[in-house]
């Protein structure tokens, strides 16, 4: 045993305290019988992946854990896949192609905008951890499989924007922990199943643009968190359920577009936190009821103002009589207020309201009388009365609406003259004041740039001016003037941007600034390593990382470098951006004997690259588990290895200021030179500790590495490299890494003690094939094994 103590003789106490009870728990004498199968359960869902063919060039990187490195791929701590998103690529081709038994675990599935097509198979069911399920914007037909009412952890549905045809089966209903349940521009047709109205979390509903058809379920009511209601764009019918009113959170509701009838119930008026309410396009008839508006005795109640939070009202296009309530002016904070094609009398009695919010207002098409009101809304840009029956002279209180944009008062039967303070809606471009009894033409605009142009606190309304400029012509002024300025700004760009690009290509010719290169001129270290690689050839590349290929270079005076260079999609990602050039910025601050040595990088938008020492062994990972190369990991050098990635940690740690945490050791990370040596690579992940700032930050590093903790507090500490140290000097005893060894911590001890029995007799036994593979003297067993136990 005198061997494996030296292993644990480091310069740190730390890592030595941790090598030590590794070491303890390996000694144990148990056996192992779950590593084979949780092995082939990891290779099941990593051959469900490769099947489907969507993961492209990534499928050649063999390992029972590559899959969980893959673009979209996410898995957990124990190797199993948890989250499957297609991050932004198109995938077209048959989603039938995911064998959906063999991800017992995941939790999130995100295939939105891939352009899948085909149906959606009734195997999805089978996914009974899943909590996320988008399948939004993509080509998939037939109906919507009954089974996904086995989903019961879901909280997230999204099958919007596809060509689904077929009822809404009612086994939704099974979703209780629903929140947002959206089915949208399908071709769904049916009735709304009443089921839906028992998923009591759920805040968003949307099934709008289909073909439903019925009634609007009186279950609704129970729907007490929804704060999204969209109906709208479908062919619902009957009337406006009373329970709506229960909604006491809603925030948005959305029914234009059906053939909705009756009238609105009054219960309406206790969606205190509704701000916006579209009713257009229906066939509501009666009177505009209780809370918004008459009810069916005529009477205006004043619990109108309890709708205090309402920012748009659309009830555009129904069949409404009575008359508007004066109580409407209570909605301070209403915006929009669209009253159009109705059949709405009487005045439009809103002239005292206090709606300094109000942008647009249509009561178009009514049969409105009286004279036009005033208006005291500063803030009004759109206003159309037209299609009524109002008399009376113009109001010059319009004149005052600064903000005016359109208004339109044609077809009723208005008389007088236009004021002409008309003249100051420098703004107004949209008139309309045909079929009235308008006596004269309207007033011609005046500048808006003239002082005392429009003194409306004087002369009861009358404009006075010391000026008789004609509008149009100080606009084109303005207009040329604009114009000059533009070309001019434009033409100062050009010309310095010019000059810049004339600057950078001196430069690049004269000192190389475009490679900054250790120990090289940097113009030909660039042209150098373009000419060794036949610019970036994919036979010179010998790898593949997060997020970069990595090509193997031998320069002109007959060194070889290793290059990672940025992918081209992955160089326009500004987080792949960041993570390139906090690598570059780490590597080039940091000297270690154990640290990959940077020799210099390119930051240029047409090329990014790193140059690096180059590794002939290549990667820990791969040696590991390599039959041929894992024979030359003899103990000794194991332990080198081990012993040479602790010092790199220390070093990182504690003599650097402010210390480094690499936050990805993983046998990845770990690169091997011609003589077995171990040093630490990519730091494309690692954060600096600054005692000043928080260390909070997202999870980064390789699952079955990270700290579990990390994932629980999002605080950042040398700890983290700790725990993925000590998983790596697991993975160099074990030869390969111990995903169930750590789950098995938290397990029975006489399942810990199998676990680790079995991992330490595999390691024997590969010190054992490793000796005979390299001794040329026969020797028997038992000498053998005291010779590999003194090491």
């Amino acid at each position: 045993m005198g061997g494996i103590y030296k292993l644990f003789m480091l310069d740190s106490p730390a890592y030595t305290l941790l090598l030590v009870s590794v070491c303890l728990a390996l000694a144990k004498n148990t056996t192992n019988s779950s590593s084979s199968s949780s092995s082939l359960e990891i290779e099941s869902e990593r051959e469900a992946l490769v099947r489907t063919g969507w993961w492209g060039n990534q499928i050649p990187l063999f390992g029972i854990w590559q899959h969980c490195s893959w673009t979209g791929i996410r898995c957990s701590e124990a190797g199993r896949v948890v989250s499957i998103t297609n991050d932004g690529y198109v995938i077209e081709d048959e989603l039938g192609k995911l064998n959906f038994s063999s991800f017992p675990y995941l939790q999130k599935l995100d295939l939105s905008y891939c352009k899948l097509n085909g149906s959606i198979p009734y195997q999805i069911g089978m996914l009974s951890k899943l909590k996320y399920l988008s399948l939004h914007r993509n080509d998939l037909s037939g109906t919507l499989p009954s089974s996904l009412g086995n989903l019961t952890y879901l909280e997230y549905l999204y099958v919007s924007s596809n060509h689904l045809t077929g009822f809404i089966p009612s086994e939704l209903g099974n979703l209780t922990q629903l929140q947002m349940l959206d089915l949208s521009g399908c071709k769904l047709n049916g009735s709304i199943p009443y089921q839906i109205g028992m998923l009591s979390k759920l805040k968003d509903l949307s099934l709008q643009n289909n073909y439903l058809t019925g009634k609007i379920p009186s279950s609704f009511g129970n729907l007490t968190q929804l704060q999204t209601l969209d109906l709208s764009g479908c062919k619902l019918n009957g009337s406006i359920p009373y329970q709506i009113g229960m909604l006491s959170k809603l925030n948005y509701l959305s029914l234009p577009g059906n053939d909705l009838s009756g009238t609105l119930p009054s219960s309406l008026g206790n969606l205190t936190y509704l701000e916006y309410q579209y009713v257009s396009y229906n066939h509501l008839t009666g009177f505009i009821s209780s809370e918004l508006g008459n009810n069916l005795t005529g009477s205006i109640p004043s619990e109108i103002g309890t709708l205090s939070n309402l920012i748009e009202l659309d009830l555009f296009g129904n069949r409404l009589t009575g008359t508007i309530p004066s109580a409407l002016g209570s909605l301070i904070k209403l915006e929009l207020m669209y009253l159009s094609l109705n059949q709405l009398s009487g005045s439009l009695d809103i002239h005292d309201a206090n709606l300094t919010h109000l942008q647009t207002l249509d009561v178009s098409n009514n049969s409105l009388t009286g004279s036009i009101p005033i208006f005291k809304c500063s803030g009004l840009q759109s206003l159309s009365i037209s299609g009524n029956l109002l008399s009376g002279n113009f109001p010059k209180e319009l004149g005052n609406c600064y903000t005016l944009v359109e208004l339109d008062l044609s077809s009723n039967n208005l008389s007088g003259s236009i004021p002409n303070n008309f003249r100051c809606l420098v703004h107004l471009t949209y008139l309309i004041l045909y079929g009235n009894h308008l006596s004269d033409t309207l007033p011609p605009i005046s500048n808006p740039y003239e002082d005392h142009i429009c003194d409306n606190s004087s002369n009861g309304g009358e404009v006075t001016s010391h000026r008789g400029k004609s509008a149009f012509l100080v606009r084109y002024i303005v207009l040329f003037v604009t114009i000059g300025l533009f070309l001019m700004i434009l033409a100062f760009v050009f010309v310095c941007r010019k000059k810049r690009k004339q600057n950078q290509d001196k430069r690049l010719v004269r000192n190389g600034d475009i490679c900054s290169v250790w120990n090289f001129d940097g113009n030909l270290a660039y042209e150098d390593i373009i000419r060794s690689t036949n610019n970036f050839d994919i036979r010179y590349c010998i790898g593949t990382g997060g997020y970069g290929s990595v090509y193997e270079a031998r320069l002109q005076n007959g060194k070889t470098v290793a290059l990672k260079k940025l992918h081209r999609l992955e160089a326009e990602d500004p987080n792949f951006d960041k993570c390139f050039k906090n690598e570059a910025h780490v590597l080039s601050n940091i000297r270690h004997k154990n640290i990959v040595k940077l020799y210099g990088f390119c930051l240029h938008n047409r090329c990014m690259f790193l140059i690096y020492e180059y590794m002939e062994k290549g990667s820990l990972f791969c040696a590991l588990r390599d039959d041929a190369r894992a024979v030359e990991l003899d103990w000794s050098k194991r332990v080198n290895i081990v012993k040479g990635i602790a010092h790199a940690l220390s070093y990182l740690h504690n003599d650097c200021s402010p210390p480094i945490v690499h936050r990805d050791i993983s046998s990845n990370n770990i690169l091997l030179n011609s003589h077995l040596e171990g040093f630490v690579a990519d730091f494309g992940a690692s954060r600096l500790l600054d005692p000043d700032l928080s260390n909070q930050t997202m999870v980064a590093g390789t699952y079955g590495y990270i700290a579990p903790e990390l994932a629980y507090t999002m605080v950042v500490t040398e700890k983290c490299d700790v725990y993925s140290f000590g998983v790596v000097a697991l993975e160099i005893m074990m030869g390969s890494h111990p995903g169930d060894l750590l789950s098995s911590f938290t397990a029975p001890q006489s399942i810990q003690n199998r676990m680790l029995s079995d991992a330490l007799m595999v390691t024997l036994l590969q010190v054992i094939f490793s000796e005979l593979a390299y001794t040329t003297v026969a020797l028997s067993t038992p000498a053998l094994f005291n010779k590999t136990a003194g090491t």
